[in-house]
């Protein structure tokens, strides 16, 4: 982590910032690497394997992601990403969102897609993912949509989870 990144505060549901489109990075700025930077600083302090830009309250396509071992961590950043092919073939892995803490669910999804994007010196990259990877790249790329994994799931799931959400953060209000 660079010595200038600095932590930035998540947002959590039902904020309605996860809820909007992200808009199109379209200039690579020391202020877009900042935020990269600031954002892998975030993501792993929380810690958690993917953040996505609207997550700490910045409507631009970026994300992060390390989907590696603690041991051989595997950083990316993605500056306007987009899944260009997705497998016909599906795969279901459990799910979990720093934005809604502590929840989790089993997710469909494909299981392998391949994503094109701008790293942050503009170079145009391309990454086939499968496994973890997959599943968390489409996780990050639907919070650039707004949409959040608890969209995949039945509602009444869904609805679950909100409650058990909302009601941790009355308990958490009241305490404080």
């Amino acid at each position: 982590m660079p010595a200038t990144a600095k932590l930035v505060p998540i947002v959590k549901v039902p904020d309605p910032v996860l809820r909007e489109t992200a808009k199109p990075v379209t200039e690579i700025t020391d202020g877009i690497r900042q935020l990269l930077d600031d954002m892998a600083a975030t993501m792993y302090d929380a810690p958690g394997i993917g953040l996505a830009a609207p997550q700490v309250n910045v409507g631009q396509r970026v994300i992060v992601m390390d989907c590696g071992k603690d041991d051989a961590p595997e950083l990316f950043k993605m500056i306007n990403p987009e899944i260009i092919r997705e497998s016909d073939a599906r795969a279901i892995l459990e799910e979990g969102c720093l934005s809604i803490p502590d929840q989790t669910a089993d997710v469909e999804r494909p299981a392998e897609v391949e994503v094109r994007y701008l790293d942050e010196a503009g170079e145009m990259q391309s990454l086939v993912a499968s496994g973890l990877l997959a599943a968390c790249v489409q996780h990050e790329i639907d919070h650039l949509n707004g949409v959040l994994f608890i969209d995949h799931i039945s509602r009444l799931k869904r609805d679950m989870i909100l409650r058990r959400v909302m009601k941790e953060m009355r308990q958490t209000t009241s305490r404080n």
